[in-house]
């Protein structure tokens, strides 16, 4: 291992040699590049602790799962068709195939956008991992009831369906952005977009057995608070890592990622203390990850003190939306659709309200005399709610034709751990359940009637 060492680390400089040669192409991009990537990557497992901390123990593993999975699933079909449909070509609405399978994706600095001073193959996998945490925000809704084989066949497909067109209306040059739409780092594309889909997912695949007949409390808030953490760590490469370059744009993006969900766990706090008197962890949580999703469509668009206030406004309507879903008959099991659907909405259009060209060197907002930003703000936001809704009710149909959705009521009651995978988070006693079905044993021989022995 020792001759190594020094073969490699000459391959390592005469390649940053060459990096530095390229005036197109920016060592310092790229090394905050590859650690946005990075971060944004870690917010998929930080989202399975986050979301698995929230069910109870017999479904921790499924639930922590379907975040994992999207890493494979995915981020696979991203690689081989996702990317070329999102951010590719000259059309308005879908991208063609010249980067499909990988075609055309190198080490050069050209590709889906001609400006990048970094790797086209690293821009790439940075997009990847956004398509990754959108489709695995979407299991929260259907948590400890869909079947695992059915949700990987339906994250796959709406990675391509959903998720890649809505990235090419906005990010790829689109009809969207070509009406003046602004998303920075994907209060639409993700939070939106994911939002919705859960939203119809709940409804098509309906309520949880026990669901509204007894307690179905968090099993593990530790976990839900360390998911919470890494989420707010990994979100500086979401946010500040969009600037696709290490700049004054990035500095801003990463204050206003502090400063918003700083500001909404404020207002949360007050919230809670006023209606019940106290502040719960998981309510501080929820406060953090919808202040950070409030501030992903501004993030380098807006001055740091309407990033405060940003970060309060949008606490109140997911605040309450959350509280009308908990009497409601709706069974959005984690509460996505009011953490990342209405705060993406309230982020989105607070986005053509504070934003300043002073700011962003862009365009101006509200504020700064031009109020028909929010009109063209909400219509991108009605166009990814049609349009994710129904594509999303086709895909579950379609879905549901090949294989069954929803678990038994059986399944449910014993836990997906063990009826989906076979294991379980937790052993008590001696030994855990065992997986396997009993032999039927065989019914008892009737007696004749009459006659002798």
């Amino acid at each position: 291992m020792k001759n190594l060492r020094l073969p490699l680390f000459v391959l390592g400089l005469l390649g940053g040699l060459a990096l530095a040669e390229d005036p197109a192409m920016s060592a310092a991009d790229t090394a905050w590049m590859l650690v946005a990537t990075g971060l944004v990557l870690l917010m998929t497992p930080a989202l399975a602790f986050f979301y698995g901390g929230l069910v109870r123990s017999k479904n921790v593993l499924n639930t922590m799962m379907m975040s994992f999975s999207a890493l494979g699933f995915v981020g696979v079909a991203w690689a081989l068709l996702g990317y070329s449909l999102a951010l590719s070509g000259e059309g308005n609405f879908i991208g063609d195939l010249r980067f499909a399978f990988l075609s055309n994706v190198g080490l050069e600095n050209s590709g889906a956008i001609a400006s990048i001073t970094i790797p086209h193959l690293l821009w790439m996998v940075f997009q990847g991992t956004f398509a990754i945490i959108t489709a695995a925000l979407v299991s929260g809704a259907i948590v400890e009831r869909m079947r695992f084989p059915a949700f990987l066949l339906f994250i796959t497909l709406w990675s391509l369906v959903v998720y890649a067109p809505i990235a090419k209306w906005v990010w790829g040059g689109g009809f969207l952005a070509d009406l003046g739409a602004w998303d920075f780092a994907g209060g639409t594309v993700v939070h939106i977009n994911a939002g919705i889909a859960a939203l119809v997912a709940a409804l098509v695949l309906g309520p949880r057995k026990d669901f509204g007949r007894q307690a179905i409390l968090p099993h593990n808030v530790p976990f839900v608070l360390l998911g919470a953490a890494f989420l707010w760590f990994g979100w500086f490469g979401f946010n500040a890592g969009s600037a696709w370059a290490a700049n004054a744009t990035a500095g801003l993006a990463l204050a206003n990622t502090i400063l918003a969900p700083a500001a909404t766990l404020v207002v949360w706090s007050l919230l809670d203390l006023f209606r019940t008197g106290r502040v719960t962890a998981v309510g501080l949580a929820t406060a953090i990850v919808v202040g950070l999703v409030v501030i992903t469509p501004a993030a380098a668009f807006v001055a740091p003190i309407y990033a405060l206030a940003m970060g309060a406004i949008g606490a109140f309507p997911s605040y309450f939306v959350l509280l009308w879903r908990a009497k409601s008959g709706l069974d959005d099991s984690l509460d996505v659709f009011a953490a990342h659907g209405v705060a993406g909405m309230a982020g989105a259009v607070l986005t053509g309200v504070f934003a300043q060209e002073s700011v962003n060197g862009l365009f101006n907002g509200l504020i700064a005399g031009n109020p028909a930003q929010v009109l063209i703000q909400a219509f991108a936001v009605l166009i990814a709610v049609v349009y994710s809704a129904g594509m999303t009710f086709l895909l579950l149909k379609l879905v549901g034709l090949l294989t069954a959705l929803k678990a038994s009521p059986k399944e449910e009651g014993l836990g997906m751990d063990v009826t989906q995978h076979g294991e379980e988070a937790y052993t008590s006693g001696e030994g855990a359940i065992l997986v396997r079905s009993e032999a039927p044993k065989p019914s008892a021989q009737p007696k004749p009637v009459g006659g002798t022995d």
